[in-house]
Formats: structure tokens, sequence, C-alpha cells
């Protein structure tokens, strides 16, 4: 199945959005472990969230320095997450990416 990049950037979107708000992958060094994705692409779609209206935090760890903590979705926007959460799969599928652990580490 070929997938267009505007289609692929949206579901990779939606995706790490997902992975993030069921605690599967939280932090950048866990999304990579996830997916796969270069570090840069992951911090970029993080950045990219708000594009869709999706606020997401970053929360440092108490006491803990060098960014070190976890990212939180706040509000999904205009996206349904139970859609997302329902198609999680379908998502993972189209991108390629393996299927997440359930250590979040």
């Amino acid at each position: 199945m070929t997938v267009s990049k505007t289609r692929s950037s949206f579901y990779r979107r939606l995706y790490v959005a997902y992975l993030i708000d069921s605690g599967l992958a939280d932090s950048v060094p866990a999304l990579t472990r996830a997916t796969g994705m270069p570090r840069r692409t992951a911090q970029d779609t993080l950045a990219a969230l708000a594009d869709l209206d999706i606020v997401c935090d970053f929360e440092q760890a108490p006491g803990e320095r060098h960014r070190t903590g976890r990212h939180v979705i706040r509000d999904w926007g205009p996206i349904d997450p139970g859609w997302v959460a329902q198609h999680h799969d379908h998502l993972r599928r189209v991108l390629g990416y393996p299927e997440p652990s359930t250590d979040a580490g």
C-alpha cells in the first residue's frame, strides 16, 4: 500500500500522540525504540502535534535535570482519541512500525 507523504505525516502524528497518551512511549528515546524512527523525526513529530491542535507538554521529573521526564497529551483538540485508540494498529501497520512493547521505559 502506497501512502502519500501528507497521509503518512498525519498518521505518524496520530500514532505518536496515541503512544504518549497510552503510556507506551512518553519520551523521545521511548518513541525511537517503539517506532524505529530517528531521534530528530521523533522530536519534529512531537513539535508538529500542535499543527493538529493536540496539546502535548513535557513534564520535568522532580529533582532531575537535563530534560529528564515525560511528555503528556493535555488536549486532543479536534481529534477523537477514541478513534485513534481503536485504529492505532492500522496506523502502525501503514507506517511500518513494529508492535509496541508494554515496557514504556
